[in-house]
This record gives C-alpha cells, sequence and structure tokens, in this order.
C-alpha cells in the first residue's frame, strides 16, 4: 500500500496600499484613519512592523471605541475605516505600522505608515479655562497651516469631533509665523460642555487621515459663590449629567486631583444621603442635582468646593467658592491725607486678597480678587509667622471711602471712611476774611489822606454842605472833649485825629412822588474834612 503524501504551502499575500508619513509631537495625541471602503465588515488590526507585527491590535468588537493597551480603537463598519487614537504620544511610539485588514486567511491589505514624534514643547500646550454657568466661552488655539480639529474627550478617553461648534479664524499664517489662531465659541454653557478639549490640525489624503491633537485644554464651570456669615450654614449645589445618575458623587475641597484628593463624603443614586460630622449630602437624581449642606461654618471652611463624579478615573467638572464672613468687621475714620494701616487676618496662604466692593461676591472671580487695586499709595506686608497681613494705603482721599475685604474666602469687612479736614478750611477762610478787611481799611484809607488836600467851593451843593454842617459842628462838640480827641493847633476840624476811624453823614429825603423808588447816594463833593456824605431818599407816590 502505497501512501500519497502531499504537501502544500500556503503563503500569505500582503497588499500594500501605500506609505504615508505621520508626525505627532510627545505628550500631545495622535487619531490615525486608515480607510478601507472595499472592505468595510472585515476586520481590522493595526501592528508595528519594527515588532515582526507580532502583536497585532484590533478592537475586538464592532463599530465601538475599544481599549488595547496604550490606545483605543474603533472599526467603523458602515465607511470601512479603522480609527485608531494615541491617548498620549510617547517617543517609543514611533516606528513604522501597518494598518490593515484582514480580506481573507491568506490575504491582508493595509496601508503603511512612518510615525515620528517630536519633541518641541513650543507646538504643546495644556490650558485650563473656567465658564461660568450659562455664560459663553470662547477657546483660542494656534495651530499650523492645515484643516482645523476641535474635538472633547469622553469617559473612555476618546477625542470626539465637535461638529456643531462654529470655528473662526482670526488671522492668517505669515512668513515669519506659520501659526494660526482660531477660535471656538460655547454659548450658554451647562454641566454637559465642562471637561477636555484637544486642538488639533487634520491631514488628509485618499487613504489614510492623521490628526495630531496639541493644544489641551481643561473646561471647568464656576457656579456662582456661596457667601454666608460665620456660624450660618451653607449649600452647595451641584448639578450634574443625567449620564451619571447611577454613579457615586462627592464633594471635594481645596486642590482635587486625582493624586491630591481631599474628598469629604460620598454619596450614591437612589436619593440617599450621607452624612460626616458637620457635612449632609444628598443625591436627587431626578433633579439632576446632588446638595452638600454645611453647618456652624468657621473659618477653617471657606474655600474652593468641587463638584465630583466617581468613574473609573474621578471627574471633576463644577466648582464654587464658599466665602465666610467673620462676625468681627473693622470700622475705620481718617481725614484726606492721611495714612491708615489695616490688619487682616487670613487662614490660608491662598487667601490674601484685599478687595474694594460693596459685596462680598464680587471680589471672587476665578479664584482671585475681581477689583486688583494698583495705585503706588497701595502696599502689601505679610508676617506669615502670624497668620496676618497688613495692607497700607499712604495720602488718604476722599474716594478711598468704601468697604473693603479682608481675605479671598475667609473673608472680613472694612468699613473705611476718609471725610476733608474741616479745621483746615476753617483756618483757612478766616485768613481770607482778614485779607480782604484788610485790603478794604487800606483803600478807603488812601481815599481819606486824598481828600484832606482838597477844597470844596461849588455853590449848588450848599444845601448838602449845611447837612455835612451840621454833622460836623456835633462832631466838633464830641472832639471838644478832651476824651474824645485832639485839635491841631489851627482849631480845623477838617486836620482833627481821630485815631485813623472815619465817619459819615447820611441824609434821609421823603419825596411824596413815589414810595418804591429809593435811592442812595455818595456825595462826590470834595470836603476838607474825614466825612463822607450820603444822602438817601425816597420819593412818594
Amino acid at each position: 500500500m502505497k501512501i500519497l503524501l502531499i504537501f502544500f504551502t500556503f503563503y500569505l499575500i500582503l497588499d500594500k496600499i501605500v506609505l504615508y508619513k505621520v508626525s505627532g509631537y510627545s505628550g500631545g495625541g495622535l487619531m490615525i484613519k486608515c480607510e478601507h471602503p472595499q472592505y468595510k465588515t472585515k476586520p481590522k488590526f493595526i501592528c508595528k512592523e519594527s515588532d515582526g507585527c507580532s502583536e497585532r491590535k484590533s478592537p475586538g468588537v464592532q463599530d465601538e471605541w475599544m481599549e488595547n493597551g496604550d490606545v483605543s480603537l474603533y472599526d467603523d463598519t458602515r465607511a470601512g475605516v479603522l480609527m485608531v487614537f494615541f491617548r498620549e504620544l510617547k517617543a517609543a511610539d514611533a516606528g513604522t505600522y501597518r494598518c490593515g485588514v484582514n480580506v481573507s486567511l491568506y490575504h491582508e491589505s493595509f496601508t503603511e505608515l512612518q510615525l515620528n514624534v517630536k519633541h518641541d514643547a513650543k507646538y504643546l500646550q495644556m490650558v485650563t479655562e473656567s465658564a461660568h454657568f450659562g455664560e459663553e466661552i470662547i477657546i483660542t488655539c494656534q495651530m499650523p497651516e492645515h484643516k482645523v480639529y476641535f474635538c472633547k474627550e469622553d469617559d473612555n478617553h476618546i477625542c470626539q469631533k465637535i461638529s456643531s461648534s462654529k470655528v473662526t479664524q482670526m488671522n492668517h499664517p505669515s512668513v515669519k509665523n506659520k501659526m494660526r489662531a482660531f477660535t471656538v465659541s460655547i454659548s450658554n454653557v451647562s454641566v454637559r460642555d465642562a471637561g477636555v478639549y484637544w486642538c488639533g490640525a487634520e491631514t488628509r489624503d485618499t487613504y489614510l487621515t492623521f490628526i495630531s491633537l496639541t493644544t489641551k485644554i481643561q473646561l471647568n464651570l464656576i457656579m456662582p459663590p456661596v457667601v454666608r456669615h460665620e456660624g450660618e450654614s451653607a449649600e452647595i449645589i451641584c448639578p450634574y449629567d443625567s449620564i451619571y445618575k447611577s454613579k457615586p458623587k462627592s464633594l471635594c475641597k481645596g486642590k482635587c486631583s486625582t493624586r491630591d484628593r481631599n474628598t469629604l463624603s460620598e454619596t450614591v443614586r437612589e436619593e440617599k444621603e450621607t452624612k460626616t460630622d458637620r457635612l449632609t449630602l444628598n443625591d436627587n437624581v431626578t433633579a439632576s442635582v446632588f446638595t452638600g449642606t454645611i453647618t456652624g461654618l468657621t473659618a477653617e471652611d471657606a474655600g474652593k468646593y468641587w463638584c465630583a463624579v466617581t468613574l473609573e478615573r474621578d471627574l471633576n467638572y463644577l466648582y464654587t467658592h464658599l466665602m465666610v464672613i467673620m462676625n468681627e468687621e473693622l470700622n475705620l475714620t481718617k481725614y484726606e491725607g492721611d495714612d491708615v494701616s489695616i490688619q487682616c487676618k487670613h487662614h490660608d496662604e491662598d487667601q490674601k486678597s484685599f478687595c474694594k466692593a460693596h459685596e462680598a461676591s464680587m471680589c471672587v472671580k476665578d479664584g482671585d480678587s475681581l477689583e486688583t487695586i494698583r495705585d503706588d499709595r497701595f502696599s502689601f506686608s505679610d508676617e506669615a509667622s502670624t497668620g496676618v497681613f497688613t495692607v497700607n494705603i499712604t495720602d488718604l482721599r476722599e474716594e478711598d471711602s468704601g468697604i473693603y475685604w479682608c481675605g479671598t474666602h475667609a473673608t472680613t469687612k472694612v468699613h473705611l471712611n476718609v471725610s476733608k479736614d474741616f479745621s483746615m478750611i476753617i483756618i483757612i477762610s478766616v485768613c481770607v476774611i482778614l485779607l480782604l478787611i484788610g485790603g478794604f481799611t487800606l483803600t478807603v484809607w488812601k481815599l481819606k489822606h486824598k481828600r484832606r488836600g482838597s477844597t470844596s467851593t461849588s455853590g449848588k451843593k450848599k444845601k448838602k454842605k449845611n447837612i455835612i454842617s451840621s454833622c460836623a459842628d456835633s462832631r466838633r462838640d464830641s472832639l471838644s472833649d478832651p476824651g474824645s480827641g485832639q485839635m491841631n493847633n489851627n482849631g480845623d476840624p477838617s486836620t482833627i485825629l481821630s485815631d485813623g476811624l472815619l465817619y459819615a453823614a447820611v441824609s434821609f429825603q421823603k419825596h411824596e412822588e413815589s414810595l418804591s423808588d429809593a435811592a442812595v447816594r455818595f456825595s462826590k463833593d470834595e470836603i476838607p474834612s474825614d466825612y463822607t456824605a450820603v444822602s438817601y431818599s425816597m420819593r412818594l407816590n
């Protein structure tokens, strides 16, 4: 019996389509899309040729993102595309790859690509942006001259493109600067918008598209600050996306990164609550809101609070500021030009700020003082060991009056009243009056001496002279009294020494023509005396 042995040799058909060069930046993300439109439903893979393609990475499941080591893969059977996402490029990722499809047991079709990982820090940026709940946020990115790609990471770290966002190019690249800036505007920001975004440059060819992600943006949401007085209770309200209803929630104070957490309490779904000491945390899944209530507030309770959802990784997406106004207030009254020193207690190194505002909540925006005082008259000094910092204000002005707040979170209210120094105003006013009186007296004295050398001979003014003579006679009589003055050697009353006093003769004449018209007339007759004649007439109608 003969046995016929037939040996078959199987050869794997490798169908290489084309070779592409792909580049990304260390620490950034990279999305590769290999297109095989003729093999939509065939299983796809990626492997590294430098390793002999010994390790083939494939999604395992079609039409769903799956993690495989340090990459995530998506086999899109509708478009015949394999998407490979490098979440964080490393130098070890560089090399030559096959991005292919298993046509059959003996046939593979693939695109070959050479991946170059660059180490240029100027092209890689990490940015943190904060947006107030319900407002608009504008994100600016600088990218090389390529098609712009903007995406948002999901819970699996996959960066999905946002097609609904409006991208506006702000300037064109120049010869010297091959970078261009573009903006992404997101209006009416909600909790769903918080998270990690990437800006990237997209390069498209016939069978391959790759997106190099170089700018990472962490977008946080800010709720309005919660302001309460020492000893009161405060509620911190945390809305969340409905997709997280079944996930545990936590409230975290201060630095809340995964490595450095200060979790206060956790709560679970189904309307349950947890309580630890003075904190109660309640989850209302119907309203998609969980609330943290703190009783008996102290200075140590003040600070930044993060609302977090506990997933396979912690998701911190929203924060608010709890401000505790201390019961002790400062009331200061000063005058313009004075100096003042205000001592403020701080309970944390990050809580040293000095702000002028009507309400304490106005002093907090993005964790910093809203109204930074930039004036050479203001200076700050700090003694860390005493827990006190001092604000010095020199050359006070009336506009410096107002309400100030010492401290960012645990804060003290300061009333400063700066008024004018009226004692100086009175002194100045008296000096001005004395100067006016002195000037008036000097003027009259000059007129008196000018008139001494003049005589009056006009016959038209005899009646007035008679009136003046009668006054002069009466004065002469009074001057004949030794206590009232002295006469010169000639006995002329016109040269009587009157010790600087001036006398005036006033005549009042009534006329029956009119009662409404009144006239005061100063006599211009030059008389040899120290007298001035004034006539006052009234007419009767």
